[in-house]
C-alpha cells in the first residue's frame, strides 16, 4: 500500500467512527497518529492544533489535513481530507435525497449514536490526560489551562477564546523561555531573514482572489453563487463545528425552509466526521437538479479557505517555532489548547453523552480498557456500539 493510500485508509476508518465533534476528533487523531502510528511527536501535533485555532475554518479537519501534509505533502493532505469527510458526506447526501424525516425518531440508530457519544467521552478524556501530561508541566502552564477552561465554561465565546490564546501566548513569551543551543540560535537568525520566503504565497493569493472574486460573479450563475456563499462561510468562521451554523442559516434563509435546515442540522449532528458536512446537505437542497454535484461544490468551497490559509502559513509557523520567545509563546498556547479541550470535554462532549449512572459506569469501563489495558480503539468502538444497543 502506498503512503497516500495508507493515509486515505486510516482517515477513512476514523471518518466512519469519529462521533463527538471537533474536540473528540482531536482526541481520535492523537490516539491514532501520535500514540499508535507515531507519525508526529506530541509537540508537532500540539503545534498543529495551536495553529488551527488561529485560522478560520474547520479546526479538526485542518488538523487532519495538516497531518496528511506532514506525512506525504499535498497528496497526503488531500487523501486525509477525502478519507475523513467521505463517510459523512455520503450519508448526509443520501438523507437529503431520500428525505429521511423520521431520522431522529429511529430508536435503534439513536442507541448506536448514544453509545458512540460515550466513546467520544473516553477518547477525549484519554487525549486530555496525555496532552496535560506533555504541556502542563509547570505551575504557570497548569494555571493557564485551568483558567482557560474556567473562563470558557462561565462564558463560552469565540472572541474570548481568541483573547485567551493571545494572553497565553504573551505570558509564554515573557515567562516561558526554553534553553537554546548555538545551532538553534543560528537557525533563529536565519529565520528572521527568511520568514516571508517561507510563506506559501500561491495559497495565500488564491485565498484572496477567491474571497474577493467569487462574490463579484455570484449574481451571474447559480453555481458561482453556491460556491461564493460556502466559501464566505468557511472564510469567516473561527472554531468550526457548531459555530458555522448561524452564518450558514443566514446565508440560506431566503433559499431553504427552516424545516430543511433543521433536518440538515440534526442529520449532521448524528454523523461521524466533521460538522461542516452539513454543507453537503444544504448544497443538495439548494440545487436539487444536480444534488450530487451541488453537494460536492458546497463541501469543497466551505473547506477550501481554511485549507488554503493552513498551506499558506504552515511552513512559516514551523520556522517561527525555533525563535526562543516564540517557543515560549507556543508553550503558552499549547497549555491554553489543553484548557480549550477541557472546556469542550465538559460541554458538549460530557454533558451530551452522560445522562445516567449507567453511562458513567460504561464510560469508566471504556476508559480503563483504553488507558490501562491499552485495548485497540476498534474493540472499544465495538463495546460502546453494543452498549448503546443494549441500554436503549
Amino acid at each position: 500500500m502506498t503512503k497516500t493510500l495508507q493515509i486515505f485508509w486510516q482517515f477513512l476508518l476514523l471518518g466512519c467512527i469519529s462521533f463527538g465533534g471537533p474536540a473528540a476528533h482531536i482526541g481520535y487523531f492523537k490516539v491514532k497518529f501520535v500514540d499508535d502510528q507515531k507519525w508526529l511527536t506530541d509537540k508537532e501535533y500540539a503545534d498543529l492544533v495551536a495553529l488551527s485555532h488561529f485560522l478560520p475554518g474547520p479546526g479538526s479537519s485542518q488538523v487532519g489535513f495538516a497531518i496528511g501534509h506532514h506525512r506525504d505533502g499535498l497528496r497526503g493532505a488531500i487523501a486525509a481530507f477525502l478519507g475523513f469527510t467521505l463517510p459523512s458526506f455520503l450519508l448526509i447526501v443520501l438523507i437529503s435525497l431520500f428525505a429521511f424525516t423520521n431520522f431522529e425518531a429511529d430508536s435503534l440508530w439513536q442507541g448506536v449514536v448514544h453509545g458512540l457519544k460515550l466513546l467520544a467521552v473516553v477518547v477525549v478524556a484519554d487525549a486530555l490526560l496525555g496532552m496535560a501530561k506533555s504541556f502542563c508541566k509547570t505551575r504557570l502552564t497548569s494555571c493557564i489551562a485551568l483558567l482557560t477552561a474556567a473562563l470558557l465554561v462561565l462564558h463560552p465565546s469565540i472572541l474570548l477564546q481568541m483573547l485567551l490564546i493571545g494572553v497565553a501566548a504573551l505570558l509564554g513569551a515573557l515567562l516561558l523561555k526554553p534553553e537554546q543551543d548555538v545551532n538553534t540560535l543560528t537557525t533563529n537568525q536565519n529565520t528572521k531573514l527568511t520568514l516571508f520566503a517561507e510563506l506559501n504565497w500561491t495559497a495565500l493569493c488564491l485565498f484572496l482572489i477567491l474571497f474577493i472574486g467569487l462574490p463579484l460573479f455570484a449574481v451571474q450563475n447559480s453555481w458561482i453563487s453556491l460556491a461564493s456563499d460556502f466559501y464566505y462561510a468557511g472564510s469567516l468562521v473561527f472554531g468550526g463545528g457548531h459555530v458555522v451554523l448561524p452564518l450558514l442559516q443566514e446565508l440560506v434563509a431566503d433559499k431553504l425552509t427552516s424545516e430543511q435546515f433543521i433536518l440538515g442540522y440534526a442529520s449532521a449532528q448524528a454523523m461521524p466526521g466533521p460538522m461542516f458536512s452539513l454543507a453537503a446537505f444544504l448544497g443538495a437542497e439548494l440545487l436539487p437538479i444536480s444534488p450530487w454535484l451541488a453537494a460536492i461544490c458546497a463541501t469543497i468551497f466551505i473547506f477550501l479557505p481554511g485549507f488554503l490559509l493552513l498551506l499558506g502559513v504552515r511552513s512559516a509557523w514551523s520556522k517561527l517555532m525555533t525563535v526562543p520567545k516564540l517557543q515560549g509563546a507556543s508553550a503558552g498556547i499549547n497549555a491554553c489548547v489543553v484548557g480549550l479541550l477541557l472546556t469542550a470535554f465538559i460541554n458538549p462532549v460530557l454533558t451530551e453523552a452522560i445522562t445516567s449512572s449507567v453511562d458513567i459506569a460504561l464510560a469508566l469501563l471504556g476508559f480503563a480498557a483504553l488507558r490501562i489495558l491499552k485495548a485497540s480503539v476498534i474493540y472499544v468502538v465495538i463495546f460502546f456500539t453494543a452498549s448503546g444497543l443494549l441500554f436503549l
